[in-house]
């Protein structure tokens, strides 16, 4: 057995792994429990299978201002540095210089939901993201830019007879900068990558379809390097901090 024979069997074996997972939500008619249960499917599987720097969770994404995102199905957001993140009476609120990534969640693969993850994705991308100077040995790095977030769409199914077709196709020339969706996995009919630049689409077949979006997925969140450090002086403005000048002299110090 060749090398590569070993390494494509042991991706078809997490391939059929996450496939049998998915099947679960199959079974549940409720239309909210089915989503609910679908999305604990692909989180559990982002956490268990991502590098342990990387952490997904259902969230809403906070800025320095107060501002909030839409609920985001997933996020994979950074599992380190991640100074600040709230659960509010079961809600995660994480900041927004935290996230890589955020997935909306569907059944389905249609224009509808196409757009609604588009919509999403824009309700996180357009949160301010602050970066702060980081001190070391030599010195003091200065702020990192922010790298543009990545935007996808996760669904078991599609609705379109091509999966990837003109159809399919049109959805990104009608996103705006923000909207973008970069990525996406239709479990049964295969994974797909979109490349602004170059106008580029490139899919895999259903039978690799959730390997083919992992690895891919990896080299694009390992393209963005480390989120940038949080400015906390700037999340300080929201609260009621008294300054004052102490005379040393006059309080015995």
């Amino acid at each position: 057995m060749t090398e590569n024979t070993i390494l494509k069997n042991l991706f078809s074996a997490l391939q059929n792994e996450m496939s049998a997972k998915s099947g679960l939500s199959d079974v549940v008619n409720h239309p909210t429990d089915k989503g609910d249960n679908t999305e604990s499917n692909w989180i559990d599987w982002f956490n268990q299978y991502l590098p342990k720097r990387y952490r997904a969770a259902k969230v809403t994404v906070i800025d320095c201002e107060g501002n909030i995102s839409d609920q985001i199905d997933i996020a994979i957001y950074d599992g380190q540095y991640s100074y600040l993140a709230f659960n509010e009476n079961g809600i995660l609120y994480i900041p927004a210089e935290s996230v890589y990534a955020v997935f909306e969640i569907k059944q389905n693969l249609n224009k509808d939901h196409m757009e609604y993850a588009g919509k999403k994705a824009e309700s996180v991308r357009i949160l301010k993201r602050t970066s702060a100077e980081i001190p070391y040995a030599g010195g003091v790095y200065p702020p990192k830019a922010p790298k543009r977030i990545l935007a996808g769409i996760l669904t078991t199914r599609t609705d379109w007879k091509q999966p990837f077709g003109n159809a399919f196709k049109k959805r990104f020339m009608e996103y705006n900068e923000n909207q973008r969706i970069d990525c996406g996995c239709v479990l049964s009919n295969g994974a797909f990558f979109y490349n602004y630049e170059t106008n580029e689409l490139s899919t895999s077949g259903g039978d690799e379809s959730l390997v083919s979006f992992f690895l891919q997925l990896l080299i694009l969140l390992q393209g963005m390097g480390t989120v940038p450090a949080i400015d906390l002086k700037e999340y300080m403005k929201a609260l009621t901090v008294k300054k004052e000048i102490v005379d040393g002299k006059a309080k015995g110090l």
